[in-house]
């Protein structure tokens, strides 16, 4: 009598990991931050603590698009890291360290919300690097 050997991502000789599921929903939470952050920018310039509506270098404008650009790309891969690509958790390590600098330039417009981005971007590079090789979210 035979028994089941386990479940379908043993059969295939892949190991699932729970880090990576975490790190895909992650990234989409991370993306939908930065998708929000963008329309703000855009379309409400005066919700930010910055009075003279400059930052760094670009207006608010500017970093709308940025981060709506930057939100869609991180949901897109959030979405590719929770398929087990592997493509996605190395471009998800890229825009995670991206939007991570990109927050820091933008804490003085928006602290709290700069510093839980900034946090929630450590912790995704964590996630992404930390699975077994091979492992699928």
């Amino acid at each position: 009598m035979a028994h089941d050997s386990g479940p379908a991502a043993v059969r295939h000789g892949q190991r699932t990991s729970g880090w990576l599921t975490f790190a895909g929903t992650l990234a989409v939470v991370i993306g939908a931050f930065n998708i929000i952050d963008g329309l703000v920018a855009l379309f409400n310039d005066d919700y930010y603590l910055v009075g003279d509506n400059r930052i760094m270098v670009f207006d608010f404008t500017a970093w709308g698009w940025f981060w709506l650009f930057l939100g869609i790309i991180q949901v897109a891969v959030g979405a590719g890291i929770v398929a087990g690509k592997m493509w996605a958790r190395a471009t998800g390590v890229f825009f995670a360290v991206l939007a991570a600098i990109g927050h820091l330039a933008f804490l003085q417009a928006f602290p709290l919300w700069s510093v839980l981005t900034i946090a929630m971007c450590v912790l995704l590079i964590y996630a992404l690097t930390a699975p077994p090789a091979g492992s699928r979210g």
